[in-house]
């Protein structure tokens, strides 16, 4: 009698379904994921068992570098540099593209005011890199020359923390009415617009105090919430040399402001 032979069924699976399931689920995630922006200098904040998280719109947040080489002495030198970010709305009319437009609109013009033998002068082109620009950090004075420079050239120069050019200036004015560091100048900028931006959207809802309190912009964020600045420093930076950040936004009647930490572990010790 003959073998009988079994006859074999394909082991060919279709994959076709799971195959669009992945890409489905990859642009999914692609879409709606926040991407940690690059910024200047490593910073390790400080924990805290705080759990409130910092709001992703309408946001103004001023990095102050510590040290380099965390984890030795470093350099002195590289601790206390300035640089600040803005995020606008999630609005395209008040996209973070066009807030950082009128923020350098506003600061400039508040600078040349100051500075009438030193006016600094943008095109468009510069204007529109800036628009572009995450965080940055240097005097109004380079501004021009530091826009002209390629994305990888720029990245370069703010990544060295030991050039003096590097950083925002700020000092220890209190005088705000004064002759203002470049630091005020911004945060100037940031009250001018804020306010200005208030003020549109008050007539955009006929003056209707009930809507007007439901605004949300980065003048409420500012004024009431205290939720409009941030501030991110070092765990291992001084008091000392924050508190230059905050005796600032005070001499500029921003006294509302948050202090960026980390979520402190069940097992870390408390000093």
């Amino acid at each position: 009698m003959g073998k009988v032979k079994i006859k074999r069924k394909s082991t060919l699976i279709d994959m076709t379904a799971m195959s669009d399931v992945t890409v489905l689920l990859l642009t999914f995630f692609m879409l709606t994921s926040t991407f940690l922006a690059k910024e200047p200098t490593v910073v390790m904040t400080p924990s805290s068992v705080s759990e409130e998280k910092v709001p992703m719109n309408n946001l103004v947040t001023i990095l102050v570098s510590g040290k380099d080489k965390p984890g030795n002495a470093g350099n002195p030198d590289t601790e206390g540099k300035i640089f600040i970010s803005f995020t606008g709305d999630k609005d395209s009319t008040l996209s973070s593209e066009h807030i950082r437009e009128m923020m350098l609109l506003e600061a400039v013009k508040i600078y040349n005011e100051q500075h009438p033998s030193a006016k600094v002068t943008l095109n468009q082109k510069q204007i529109t890199e800036f628009t572009k620009l995450n965080m940055f950090g240097l005097p109004f004075r380079g501004m021009p020359q530091y826009l002209d420079l390629e994305q990888s050239k720029r990245d370069e120069f703010q990544g060295n923390m030991e050039d003096p050019n590097v950083g925002i200036p700020i000092d220890g004015n209190k005088d705000r009415n004064g002759r203002l560091n470049d630091f005020q100048v911004w945060m100037k900028a940031v009250y001018n617009v804020a306010q200005k931006i208030h003020n549109d959207q008050k007539e955009s809802v006929g003056g209707d105090p009930a809507e007007i309190k439901k605004l949300e912009n980065l003048y409420t964020a500012l004024m009431r919430k205290g939720e409009g600045i941030a501030v991110k420093a070092d765990k291992n930076t001084p008091y000392s040399t924050v508190q230059i950040v905050f005796d600032n936004l005070q001499t500029m009647k921003l006294n509302k402001f948050s202090l960026l930490t980390a979520l402190k572990s069940e097992d870390e010790p408390t000093n």
